[in-house]
């Protein structure tokens, strides 16, 4: 009975705060006018707020900013294409990148977008060490109205992703408030943000590309459940929801399921415990994870495709690596579970089972250590769960243990962690890999794991100028045939799933062919959100 209360009241401040969406602007839609859909409005529910809509600072990087253009766009197979930009082209020595830009090109307060406004927009995010990385750029400079050339104080391989998803934002207007009312050039204007509740925009009739057929979108921010409550209501087009709640049918809607590169995998320290610490001050090494055969085990031993069907209702995939799918994915580190193997494996090393408790053991060391994931969470918690119950059948004991963020920072170094990675930018790799990045308060590299012959590839990778020659080299880091990244090689990384994004959407909805998404089952939803259209 107190279940059903606190139901009734948790659904009653959902359809206020639905009033409040659908009701404070003549902007916004209802979802159905009778029997009839609004063509010109929808309503989307997603988990994640932006912190800000300021390029400069976070808004976009990963994913598409919507509202602002970018020089250059992602095609569906991940390759690129020009937006704003009509050719580039790079030095031989690979410092120096020069673009040439559209000239019909106008912001929606009017004023003309110019090669200015690029360098100007790169050069602020650079200064303000933003979560854009443009630690390789020196400089961004207009040569000219429609030329603008970065100079690079080394060459990166991956600058054309980074510029695929940073938004150019006006010279003439920004300024520290520009984050909350943006004006853009891209598809769609900003027409109102209430933080907390719901951000509207409207699409640009004077964008140069294809103008959306969509006219009004309203972005409302709800946890799953209120998401799903609103779905059974109808009160939204589109809602993100999880594996636990996507096995319901609801009247009205179809189950949208996306396949992504958004894992979830171990990152097992590979270093032994001796009493050191890191730069800030935390214990680091582990035991039992830094022997090579006990994160092997894991690797062979655990059934990912158990872990999907069992404990996410089968809506994940196999996780190989932090880029399956991607074309610098190297198709060699698949692996086949053996869990004969695995366990072969820890014999031949000398884990055995001496005292018949069920967990092996070596020179009096149990195969024993805490897995820790972000208490909430309840994904990570199932496939925590999950993947430990498979590592007890090979004599290795994982317990899982839900805390806060602030205390992963801390204890990453030491214990493993149910991490979750994936990017549309193979940089992730070099951050995730490279001995440079070991044991930083980051997160990439909290396993401190160092290779040179892979740094070697990594470096190699960064400084090539061809896509072509980069992928070559990403795939030889993960695995050459001898050495490597991958779980036949080092195994830094127990890869497990890669989890389904799925989304409630109303029926005579189109939302596009989504591209593989990244880490985050929010913004990766949008980047397409120009081609959503209505049946007619």
């Amino acid at each position: 009975m107190k279940k059903h209360k606190k139901y009734l009241s948790r659904t009653t401040l959902l359809v206020l705060l639905l009033l409040l969406v659908t009701g404070c602007s003549k902007n916004s839609k209802s979802p159905t006018k009778g029997n009839e859909i609004d063509n010109n409005s929808v309503v989307i529910a997603i988990s994640t707020e932006p912190t800000t809509l300021d390029p400069c600072i976070s808004w976009g990087h990963g994913t598409t900013p919507l509202i602002q253009s970018t020089l250059v766009e992602y095609n569906q197979d991940m390759t690129f294409s020009n937006d704003l930009a009509t050719d580039y082209y790079i030095s031989d020595d690979g410092l120096t990148w020069t673009f040439t830009i559209r000239s019909d090109v106008t912001f929606t307060d009017g004023e003309p977008l110019t090669a200015s406004d690029v360098a100007f927009t790169f050069n602020t995010a650079k200064k303000g060490q933003s979560s854009l990385d443009l630690t390789f750029m020196d400089l961004a400079e207009a040569t000219s109205d429609d030329t603008i050339v970065f100079t690079l104080n080394r060459p990166t391989s991956t600058f054309l992703n980074t510029i695929a998803t940073t938004g150019i934002v006006p010279e003439h207007t920004y300024n520290e408030n520009y984050g909350t009312a943006p004006i853009g050039s891209g598809p769609y204007t900003f027409v109102q943000w209430n933080k907390g509740e719901q951000l509207m925009l409207k699409a640009n009739k004077d964008y140069y590309g294809t103008v959306p057929s969509i006219e009004n979108v309203t972005i409302v921010f709800m946890t799953e459940d209120a998401a799903f409550a609103a779905t059974k209501a109808g009160q939204v087009d589109v809602a993100l929801t999880s594996a636990t709640l996507a096995t319901a049918d609801i009247a009205g809607y179809y189950l949208k399921t996306v396949t992504s590169l958004d894992n979830r995998g171990f990152t097992l320290p590979v270093t032994p415990d001796e009493g050191k610490i890191t730069e800030s001050g935390f214990s680091y090494g582990n035991n039992v994870t830094c022997n090579q055969e006990i994160r092997q085990a894991l690797a062979y031993g655990i059934d990912r495709e158990q872990i999907a069907k069992v404990a996410l209702n089968g809506f994940a995939d196999p996780a190989y690596s932090e880029n399956d799918g991607m074309p610098w994915n190297n198709p060699e580190v698949i692996i086949a579970t053996d869990k004969t193997y695995a366990k072969k494996l820890l014999a031949d090393n000398g884990w055995i089972d001496t005292d018949n408790d069920g967990i092996v053991n070596k020179d009096g060391l149990k195969a024993e250590f805490t897995c820790i994931y972000p208490a909430g969470d309840s994904f990570r918690q199932a496939v925590a769960l999950a993947a430990s119950a498979e590592a007890k059948e090979l004599g290795i004991n994982i317990i899982v243990e839900g805390t806060s963020w602030d205390d992963i920072s801390k204890r990453m170094f030491s214990d493993a962690v149910l991490m979750g990675w994936g990017s549309s930018n193979p940089y992730t790799s070099y951050s995730l890999y490279h001995t440079e990045n070991m044991s930083k308060d980051d997160y990439y590299n909290p396993e401190g794991y160092s290779n040179q012959t892979v740094d070697s590839y990594l470096d190699t990778a960064m400084k090539s100028l061809t896509p072509e020659k980069a992928y070559e080299n990403w795939k030889k880091a993960q695995w050459d045939g001898t050495t490597g990244t991958s779980m036949k090689g080092d195994c830094p990384w127990v890869w497990l799933v890669n989890m389904h994004h799925l989304y409630y959407v109303r029926e005579g909805l189109d939302i596009g062919n989504q591209q593989l998404h990244a880490h985050g089952a929010s913004m990766p939803l949008l980047q397409n959100l120009k081609d959503w259209s209505w049946e007619n």
